[in-house]
């Protein structure tokens, strides 16, 4: 039911954003590997998510100053696919079609059968012909999940994709969301630890200064969330980010 990707290098950005008379960063030197899932870290209002839109393409209300350069020299322009913070859900539409609405805006024929296996798989098979309204957020983040995994995309940006989520359903959509991009390149906003301990082959906190590396578990992620280098991981990004 998973399409086959076209292989995508490394993205390197590098430049200063200013919002107003806000710097958000500066002199900024980012480098997203392939085939891997880079985790980013951080306070809020240091720009991670202004990062993420930058790489995507879109808006940010503000001015960037520098490049954003793929390893082979191609444009990144269809070959990305982002998840937002909020689910961006359009509210007039099943889920069933919110989950098919990239195809459909691009005027290619919908896949019908993969959006209702990716919308099993994220657990919502019953409500598939349900409007947003009637989901809790929750449930809503996770079409939004689908969606972009309905994309099929080699180089994926996930903004918090798991934070409206209970425990219990995030490691699930963590794992899911883990197998779907084998092998894609990933790189995830998320304020929490441990998540990024379970999922990072890179790990970056983002400060209003600098972006920083941090070591991660000699395991192969994913990881157990009970794993002692798991664990130690989480504390120590925790204890980064609280002396910030």
């Amino acid at each position: 039911m998973v399409k086959t990707s076209p292989a995508l290098p490394s993205v390197s950005v590098t430049g200063s954003f200013h919002h107003d008379s806000i710097c958000l960063f500066t002199d900024l030197e980012f480098k997203v590997k392939a085939h891997a899932w880079t985790c980013l870290l951080g306070p809020s209002g240091v720009g991670k998510s202004t990062l993420l839109r930058l790489i995507a393409g879109l808006d940010t209300g503000g001015d960037f100053q520098g490049s954003i350069t793929t390893g082979d020299g191609l444009p990144l322009t269809e070959r990305i696919a982002y998840m937002a913070q909020s689910d961006l859900l359009l509210s007039w539409l099943n889920i069933h079609d919110n989950v098919l609405l990239g195809a459909r805006l691009r005027g290619e024929k919908p896949d019908h059968d993969r959006a209702e296996h990716l919308i099993a798989r994220v657990g919502l098979s019953e409500h598939s012909k349900k409007r947003p309204a009637a989901l809790s957020g929750g449930m809503r983040q996770r079409v939004a999940l689908a969606r972009a995994l309905m994309e099929d995309r080699p180089f994926v940006l996930l903004d918090e994709p798991f934070a409206a989520l209970d425990a219990k359903t995030r490691s699930e959509m963590q794992e899911l969301a883990f197998e779907m991009l084998e092998d894609r390149t990933v790189l995830l906003v998320t304020h929490d630890p441990s998540e990024a301990a379970r999922l990072g082959h890179h790990i970056f906190i983002m400060t209003d200064k600098n972006l920083q590396p941090q070591p991660v578990p000699s395991t192969d992620p994913i990881r157990s969330y009970d794993a002692p280098e798991t664990l130690e991981t989480q504390i120590f990004l925790m204890n980064q980010l609280r002396h910030i």
